[in-house]
């Protein structure tokens, strides 16, 4: 049966590794939505790197940014849900992980501030956009879309490991790198969360759901989903996880999974 709502990551799944997004993916993008189903972005990527990509798909669909905390129209290029960590429950966070991690900096997605870093933290990205550079402290006034902390001598795997002994409740811990990055959201949000509020403001049961992913913090959309695909080149937790397994970011492995029903 033809599934009712697509669903998949960005970077590293759909996305290619040199940040490209082929025409082929786009043009099974424009195909999922002519054949009466909806395409859904699930990504954790912050809503201030959404433009490129809404221009590119030409404002097709919807999106579900930071992990699932911000519900995003592509067509309008608006924010239209949110659920954000509050900053009490943040600064808690700071506290146990800084006990726990000694060298570990942190930073913030903010919803209105834009991206905001204490100074011993290190982005990896480079940006035009406007930056914060403050005590976390400061950067925890009001409620953040995401946390970010980094330890620049742990993997991304050690570090969302061991964060989970230190926070064992009061958000939500994933990654999507191999960076020694680790990305926090409130309780409860997911990109199941997000994507599962999209489905039923569609109609849409979980059954009638494919999804694709390639990262940890793909996994709960990937479970959440009737049908859970992880491309080739995934993170191993995922490729052992999901349900099938398609050709890599690179090789257009989700438009090619798409082409059996679009």
């Amino acid at each position: 049966m033809r599934p009712g709502v697509v669903a998949s990551d960005l970077d590293g799944t759909i996305v290619r590794s040199d940040g490209t997004f082929s025409e082929r993916t786009v043009e099974a993008i424009a195909a999922v939505e002519a054949a009466g189903s909806r395409f859904v972005m699930v990504t954790g990527r912050p809503v201030r790197w959404m433009r490129q990509i809404a221009d590119r798909t030409r404002h097709r669909g919807l999106a579900v940014c930071a992990n699932g905390a911000l519900l995003y129209d592509l067509h309008s290029e608006q924010v239209v849900e949110s659920w954000l960590l509050a900053p009490e429950s943040a600064t808690e966070v700071v506290e146990a992980l800084r006990e726990a991690l000694p060298g570990i900096a942190f930073a913030v997605e903010r919803l209105e501030l834009g991206f905001g870093h204490e100074p011993a933290y290190r982005p990896r990205w480079d940006s035009t956009d406007p930056v914060t550079q403050a005590p976390v402290e400061q950067l925890l006034s009001a409620d953040v879309v995401k946390l970010l902390a980094r330890h620049e001598s742990l993997s991304s795997d050690e570090l969302l490991t061991a964060a989970r002994e230190a926070v064992p409740e009061g958000a939500e811990l994933t990654h999507s790198s191999n960076d020694g990055l680790l990305e926090i959201s409130a309780v409860g949000v997911s990109k199941a969360s997000g994507l599962a509020t999209v489905c039923g403001q569609l109609g849409v049961a979980a059954e009638a759901v494919v999804a694709f992913g390639d990262m940890p913090n793909d996994l709960p959309m990937l479970s959440w989903a009737g049908t859970g695909v992880a491309v080739a080149n995934a993170h191993p937790e995922v490729l052992a996880s999901a349900d099938e397994v398609c050709p890599s970011n690179d090789e257009d492995g989700v438009a090619e999974f798409l082409s059996r029903w679009f």
